[in-house]
């Protein structure tokens, strides 16, 4: 019987590298998870399957720096208490281009933006909709009283890795402050997207092999050897995130993996120092998201630094907080508004960003 738990010394030697410490594309990606663990190959490939089949694992796949790709942001929505759950599901059900659904509480009910309880990330396909025409259809079906996108300006850290962050103390740090990363706007062939879309979609368990991409590139007419060049190449272009197994953070594994808590920070900064306040927030191991937004100047008080923390419990998330606001006094970096949105519901997945995909959903929408 194979360990499935994320509590197992092996499974958790596995997802510590799984998880996140994959970067790029890799034609043999169970090689390189293996290399990294010191745990052979075909070990790996059968623990991430058994944990997928049981659940502890929700899915494993080629994640995509799906900014660069598609116009998108985070969304704060506001709306009636009574309809926030109903609108969770009908997000969940119908708009595969929305990805992270969470339904949050501020810490502090009199905060800015405290009535904004439900955030989702959303992603539009260039040439299509704005961001702002797309929320205002979604808006329509779930009976929002308003919307704040928050676009990226910068980003700082996004990097998962739950269970290698799971007994991090407060105030754990890199030494080096992380570089802004902005957004592009590649502009990709047909050949390009056709792999890239290919590329993105979650593994199934047959794919669990030492190349998974062989019968993809098949599937599109293309040879092993193609399919992978056009890979590395678009890696090299920087749109290829991570290969990563992702963890489910709705069961059992919570316990394990230091996820059962999560809180969204707001950091306002005064402007010209949203640069540097973003890299020193980065720098702390605990965030799993750390960027520089923009949208929030009037219903969140300016707070231009949102990140996202995971720990076992409350109290932990509060704790990494108080350490990363004690670094930015230190580091001379005036706080002028901060908050804490705890989540309480949450489907983590990616967004859709297939452009032909988006015309059929876009032409359903509007005629249903």
């Amino acid at each position: 019987m194979i360990p499935t738990g994320s509590d197992d010394a092996l499974n958790r030697r596995i997802l510590a590298v799984a998880e996140d410490a994959v970067a790029g594309f890799h034609e043999h990606p169970f090689a390189a998870i293996a290399e990294r663990c010191g745990v052979a190959e075909d070990c790996v490939r059968e623990r991430l399957l058994a944990m997928l089949r049981a659940g502890t694992v929700r899915r494993v796949r080629q994640t995509l720096l799906s900014t660069d790709l598609a116009e998108g942001a985070l969304v704060a929505w506001k709306l009636p208490e009574e309809k926030l759950d109903a609108a969770y599901d009908w997000l969940l059900q119908h708009d595969p281009f929305t990805g992270h659904i969470v339904i949050r509480r501020s810490e502090d009910a009199s905060a800015a933006g405290a009535d904004y309880r439900l955030w989702t990330t959303v992603k539009v396909p260039r040439g299509y909709s704005s961001v702002a025409q797309h929320l205002a259809l979604l808006g329509g079906r779930i009976g929002a009283l308003d919307a704040v996108p928050l676009p990226v300006v910068g980003m700082f850290t996004l990097s998962v890795g739950h269970i290698r962050r799971a007994h991090l103390s407060p105030g754990d740090r890199t030494e080096k402050a992380p570089a802004m990363q902005r957004p592009q706007q590649p502009v990709l062939n047909e050949e390009e997207w056709r792999v890239l879309l290919s590329l993105k979609e979650s593994l199934r368990e047959d794919e669990f092999v030492p190349c998974p991409w062989s019968g993809r590139a098949a599937a599109l007419g293309m040879s092993t050897e193609r399919y992978c060049a056009v890979a590395a190449a678009l890696d090299a272009r920087r749109v290829i995130g991570r290969f990563a197994a992702f963890l489910d953070h709705r069961g059992p594994a919570d316990r394990h993996a230091g996820t059962g808590a999560a809180g969204l920070f707001h950091w306002t900064v005064p402007a010209g120092m949203e640069e540097r306040a973003g890299a020193e927030v980065g720098r702390h191991l605990c965030m799993t998201h750390c960027y520089w937004r923009s949208g929030g100047e009037k219903t969140f008080r300016g707070a231009q630094i949102m990140g996202v923390t995971h720990a076992p419990t409350m109290e932990e998330v509060r704790a990494h907080k108080a350490a990363i606001d004690a670094h930015l006094a230190q580091a001379g970096i005036p706080v002028l508004h901060t908050a804490v949105f705890r989540s309480e519901r949450a489907e983590i997945r990616p967004s859709e960003i297939d452009p032909v995909r988006y015309a059929a959903w876009l032409q359903e929408i509007t005629h249903a």
